[in-house]
């Protein structure tokens, strides 16, 4: 790889830092790991191409293009979060997964997103409901895009910039707690 192209996978994984909270290759390696996947599988409950899946590892590609794909990620994360804590068994976990592989992103909620006082039946929508926007925002513009933006209204619009970074370039569980804080 001669510098031009080392220049230019580092400077995707900074963006992916940026965008998705570390590099791709790692997020993805370790979603592989914890949930005992191969990197086919992976692409496939993603709804990628494995050629494109190697890419954005790799550094070759910087973003995930399809918002559906990025929810289908968010999901993978907290179901191996889940797996990691106990919570979900290994046949649960492929159900989930099968599950996630043929939604279009965020429909599938978490058991952490049921309400307590339901038994698990009934799910409430903010996990999904910050997603979505998340996922908008996300859509839109690029992580350092929208923390510009969100400095650039901080002195006139605070809490208009604080929603900016917190659902544009923030992480699902903080934009929860700001929802939820916020709700009337």
């Amino acid at each position: 790889m001669d510098a031009a192209q080392q220049e230019a996978t580092a400077k995707a994984r900074e963006l992916q830092s940026q965008w998705y909270g570390e590099p791709l290759g790692t997020l993805f390696r370790r979603l592989i790991d914890d949930l005992g996947l191969n990197q086919a599988r992976l692409a496939s409950v993603l709804g990628l191409s494995a050629p494109m899946l190697s890419q954005l590892m790799s550094g070759q590609r910087a973003k995930i293009g399809n918002p559906a794909v990025v929810q289908r990620v968010q999901s993978l994360q907290e179901l191996a979060a889940q797996v990691s804590r106990g919570e979900v068994s290994a046949a649960d976990a492929t159900a989930r997964m099968d599950e996630i592989r043929r939604t279009a992103g965020g429909s599938v909620l978490s058991n952490t997103s049921q309400t307590a006082s339901s038994g698990g039946g009934v799910q409430t929508p903010v996990k999904r409901v910050v997603r979505e926007i998340q996922s908008l925002l996300r859509s839109v513009s690029d992580a350092s895009e929208i923390l510009e933006a969100s400095a650039t209204l901080a002195p006139s619009h605070p809490e208009l910039a604080e929603f900016l970074r917190v659902y544009g370039a923030g992480r699902t569980s903080d934009a929860v707690r700001h929802y939820e804080t916020h709700q009337s």
